[in-house]
């Protein structure tokens, strides 16, 4: 299996509207690809406008909210690309296609660094944060997963909620919560409302 990092990557379109979505960058010797699913918005941004970013966000609510309706966050032009990034990231990256591999169902999208920038220190890992990213991955499988995988893995991630999440992990684990119930029923809820 190939290295996968977790990112926020923004796209534009051809109107110049902006296109912000959780998106797994897979790591190959020559660069990082972004392999979206057809239909989407990225797929129809990249062939019009070949360059993206992509931010390591400081605030997971931003991956826990894109996956569920709450694609509004502030962002910043990127210093090379056209387009724009994250604005509250430890660091971001700019990227050109260097090339694209056609796919009927998932096409890929090599990246060519072009630019990096880091922007707020990174002090260290938090395991409420692992899970709202596990969760919110988990929540845009719902459609191909058994609803009793979803729950015992909603289950054990909550762990990491209940032992070591601040304020803003609590929202976003709610936000996850709240998507996987009304797909899957209120037994989806591990934590009270109260927990959060």
């Amino acid at each position: 299996m190939p290295l996968i990092l977790e990112t926020v990557v923004t796209t534009v379109s051809p109107a110049g509207e902006l296109h912000l979505v959780p998106f797994g960058l897979i790591g190959e010797a020559d660069g990082y690809v972004l392999a979206p699913f057809r239909p989407s918005p990225t797929i129809v941004n990249l062939e019009a406008i070949p360059s993206f970013a992509a931010s390591s966000p400081r605030d997971i609510r931003v991956i826990a909210g894109a996956v569920t309706g709450r694609r509004e966050w502030p962002t910043r032009a990127c210093d090379v690309i056209p387009g724009r990034r994250l604005a509250d990231s430890f660091g971001h990256a700019e990227f050109e296609v260097a090339g694209v591999e056609h796919h009927e169902t998932r096409p890929r999208f090599l990246g060519r660094l072009v630019h990096s920038a880091a922007h707020a220190p990174f002090i260290g890992y938090n395991r409420a944060q692992a899970a709202v990213l596990e969760a919110a991955i988990l929540s845009t499988r719902l459609h191909m997963l058994e609803p009793d995988k979803v729950l015992t893995e909603m289950a054990y991630l909550a762990i990491a909620i209940g032992k070591t999440a601040g304020p803003r992990e609590r929202e976003a684990w709610g936000w996850i919560e709240d998507k996987v119930a009304a797909a899957l029923g209120s037994e989806a809820r591990v934590l009270g409302r109260d927990d959060r």
